[in-house]
């Protein structure tokens, strides 16, 4: 049985309607609000073979048809139009992306509450995997005479600031020059090599006073290091769900939401995708939790090489037009926005 060119009209018919509706669709409606230029017998024929070849399914509370993935599937690859955002949205994409840029990691939480503003979905944002970001500068500041706050800021923008405690006398001078000292050893230096060096022989032969310092502060920077390792998961927008009447059922929601709410699964979810813009409809998930979600994901850029992901979950009756160009140029914005940072480094 050919899929032909009035089959897919209809099936892109049935698609465009369920997805605004939320209502399984009839041969009347779709003679009705469709000029098919075939009559409603012709169109019940053509429906039951559509549902045959496995593109629509029938609930059994309805005479309409509703898409299966495979309709879906067919839908995003082939018979979906580019959604054309209006100048205004882009206008606000661009501006709350790239005004006061001082941190990536509160920019990219921006982005996922922003995504989730503009489709009404489950948004997140992943920080990029940073085993191969680069050290840039490596600042000492203190606060009181028992304070000391270790910046270290990374080549993609990533910012760590923390406050140590320091068991030694010291003064803002020794501060500098072990400041100094660390940029020099570890500037250029991914995160995960810093891990590996011992600076600590640099020290040795100045003053012990300066030794005990450098002695105090260096297990704090590496353990802050470490957590520089982590990726960060922002999501917004996790009630939203509640708008679609696939999540009227109460315990379809509570399922939803745990899954969510177990961040480092999810996070590794993401992780295993692929670059570039990928939709993965129902079945099409591997993990169970997600097989009747649909989830859309795209890769931005930090100065050209990092990699970080940005993207919905949501039902599979979705405007993926629309949720899809929306992605596209946010992730533009923020590869745009991510560029290496300027500033005095120290």
């Amino acid at each position: 049985m050919d899929l032909n060119e009035r089959k897919l009209r209809i099936l892109q018919a049935i698609i465009s309607d369920f997805i605004y509706s939320a209502e399984p669709v009839g041969s009347r409606t779709l003679s009705k609000k469709y000029d098919m230029g075939i009559s409603p017998a012709t169109i019940r024929n053509e429906m039951s073979d559509l549902e045959e070849m496995g593109f629509l399914t029938h609930p059994h509370t309805s005479a309409g048809r509703v898409p299966s993935d495979k309709a879906y599937r067919l839908y995003v690859d082939n018979l979906m139009r580019k959604y054309e955002i209006p100048e205004d949205e882009k206008k606000l994409i661009a501006d709350k992306l790239t005004s006061n840029v001082i941190e990536m990691e509160k920019t990219i939480q921006h982005a996922a509450s922003l995504l989730s503003e503009l489709t009404n979905l489950t948004a997140f944002a992943m920080t990029p995997k940073p085993e191969t970001d680069r050290i840039r500068y490596i600042k000492l500041m203190p606060v009181d005479d028992a304070t000391v706050i270790l910046m270290i800021a990374a080549e993609s923008g990533k910012v760590s600031n923390t406050a140590l405690k320091i068991a030694v006398p010291y003064n803002e001078e020794g501060l500098e020059i072990i400041a100094k000292a660390m940029t020099y050893s570890y500037k250029g230096k991914s995160i995960t090599e810093a891990l590996k060096l011992d600076i600590i022989k640099t020290f040795e032969s100045d003053l012990e006073a300066m030794s005990r310092l450098a002695q105090n502060i260096m297990p704090n920077f590496l353990r802050t290091l470490e957590r520089m390792l982590d990726v960060n998961l922002y999501m917004d927008g996790l009630t939203n769900i509640f708008s679609f009447p696939e999540y009227n059922d109460i315990d379809k929601a509570k399922v939803f939401l745990q899954m969510l709410d177990k961040k480092d699964y999810f996070r590794d979810i993401l992780i295993n995708r692929d670059n570039g813009v990928i939709i993965t409809i129902g079945g099409e998930n591997s993990d169970e939790v997600i097989k009747d979600c649909s989830l859309i994901t795209a890769t931005y850029h930090v100065d050209g090489k990092m990699v970080g992901k940005i993207g919905v979950i949501g039902p599979k009756r979705m405007k993926y037009d629309e949720v899809t160009s929306i992605i596209e140029y946010i992730t533009e914005n923020l590869s745009n926005t991510f560029k290496l940072p300027g500033g005095n480094e120290q």
